[in-house]
């Protein structure tokens, strides 16, 4: 898995200098497909046999990176990939903090797939590891979190996506006493708030991606925390996907179901900014990118590295920008 790492990790970085040119233009499918078109180009120079089990699909409508796809050179060790090329699509046409473009990788049959698209997430750092049930009441798992974590329940963050079907969750979290940041999309990058220790919150709870869900679990095996998920279609045609998979909704997933034990790896990019990656940045010798890599031999790297001017030259609007 580590010799992967640094080809992974280019291709994270390349997926982010192409939708860097999009930053602010309100065009988040073209955003997108520069971000899938150049993760792509470089998954396919890695070295070995690998399977996209979870990623772009029909709910996006995406020609590339779909659930099944082979990338690599075909000569080499069998690994497969869950991949979001583009997370938070909304925050880069918008221009606002919060995309990245993120991918996890292990060796075949570790990573949970499903043909469902969405998933409802529970996620706690290593101190609160074995508190969590999240079939119990929401009240309930505040109260365990914050036993665990020695605080009251008063100075617990949640990090929970700005949508609607989530209003009646959101209102549980304040009536039970925590506070609730609210975030428009990315809860790959929520969850790593939740998952790192100067992340500034204490979970993630909520209805996100089913990749983003896989991605995550990747995450948090690296980094030593816990989730629970289970199968939340949020429409008819995605129930009848599930159960004839024969998955059914409310299933409850643990963190060894999503990502069963051994190795694997996360790799992120940063493409608008904020507290934990920061954006592509263009210098007079290239493009400066900022990353996170974790893996077994790398539980927390982050990793700046500026690439060649070619790269500006590939993506004309980026040194403008």
């Amino acid at each position: 898995m580590e010799q992967l790492v640094p080809h992974l990790l280019c291709a994270t970085q390349q997926a982010a200098i192409a939708a860097a040119a999009w930053v602010g233009r309100g065009a988040a499918v073209r955003a997108d497909g520069a971000a899938v078109s150049a993760m792509r180009a470089a998954l396919m120079t890695t070295p070995g046999r690998g399977t996209v089990v979870i990623g772009e699909g029909e709910k996006d409508a995406a020609p590339m990176l779909h659930d099944g796809e082979m990338v690599g050179t075909g000569v080499g060790a069998a690994f497969d990939l869950a991949v979001d090329p583009l997370e938070n699509t909304t925050a880069c046409a918008h221009g606002a903090d919060g995309a990245i473009t993120v991918l996890a990788a292990a060796p075949q049959g570790v990573l949970w797939t499903t043909p469902g698209w969405y998933l409802d997430k529970l996620v706690v750092g290593p101190a609160a590891v074995g508190a969590i049930d999240i079939a119990a009441p929401v009240a309930a798992n505040l109260a365990a979190i914050a036993h665990r974590l020695d605080k009251p329940v008063e100075a617990l963050t949640a990090v929970v996506l700005a949508k609607p079907r989530h209003g009646e969750l959101v209102a549980e979290l304040r009536s039970a006493g925590a506070r609730v940041s609210l975030i428009p999309g990315g809860d790959v990058l929520g969850a790593l708030r939740a998952l790192l220790p100067d992340g500034g919150a204490d979970l993630l709870i909520g209805v996100g991606g089913a990749a983003e869900g896989v991605i995550t679990a990747c995450s948090v095996r690296l980094l030593g925390g816990d989730m629970q998920a289970r199968l939340a279609p949020q429409s008819d045609v995605e129930a009848e996907r599930v159960s004839g998979a024969g998955q059914r909704a409310g299933q409850i997933l643990g963190l060894d179901d999503l990502v069963a034990p051994g190795p694997c790896a996360f790799l992120a990019t940063g493409v608008t900014g904020g507290d934990l990656l920061q954006g592509p940045l263009p210098l007079a010798w290239g493009v400066r990118t900022h990353s996170l890599l974790l893996s077994p031999l790398h539980p927390g790297l982050t990793v700046e590295e500026t690439h060649d001017p070619l790269t500006v030259v590939a993506h004309p609007e980026l040194a403008h920008a």
